[in-house]
């Protein structure tokens, strides 16, 4: 749905790559999840998909990169990163504590600064509403989650 707001007309590959790209998460360790992806789905949606759990495990090391070269990948990444960013956002926002919520996950409050970054970059290469769409579910956390580091400051 994420996709089909900003793009026109999107291909089918980014958008079955950007609906099954948790699969090998939760996939059984045989067969080979990648081997069933690109029997059933072509080899460029096992790629994408492959890519972007390449880019998930990046995020939990140091300084992740961040690649804007790959236009398919660059969509459903995206696309991605706006879906898990306002499904997050919303969940907080149901606590009644936003602050607290983001104050128990420091990890996730390390990330924003890397999220922020992917943002520009990807900015001049995707549309521009779905930039603006990113940067909606970025800066309400941003803040959000900074409340607790001024508190804590004190």
């Amino acid at each position: 749905m994420t996709i089909g707001q900003h793009v026109p007309a999107p291909s089918q590959d980014v958008i079955v790559a950007a609906l099954l790209h948790d699969a090998p998460e939760f996939a059984p360790a045989e067969p080979d999840v990648y081997q069933a992806l690109t029997a059933a789905y072509g080899i460029e949606v096992a790629r994408i998909i492959a890519v972007l759990q390449a880019e998930h495990r990046s995020l939990d090391e140091p300084n992740p990169p961040i690649h804007v070269d790959d236009q398919p990948v660059l969509l459903a990444s995206t696309a991605d990163k706006i879906v898990a960013l306002t499904s997050l956002l919303r969940r907080a926002q149901s606590t009644g504590n936003a602050a607290d919520f983001f104050d128990r996950r420091p990890v996730l409050r390390g990330l924003l600064p890397y999220f922020r970054a992917f943002q520009r970059a990807a900015h001049p290469r995707v549309p521009a509403s779905m930039s603006a769409h990113l940067d909606a579910a970025l800066t309400p956390l941003e803040r959000a989650s900074a409340y607790p580091q001024r508190v804590g400051a004190r």
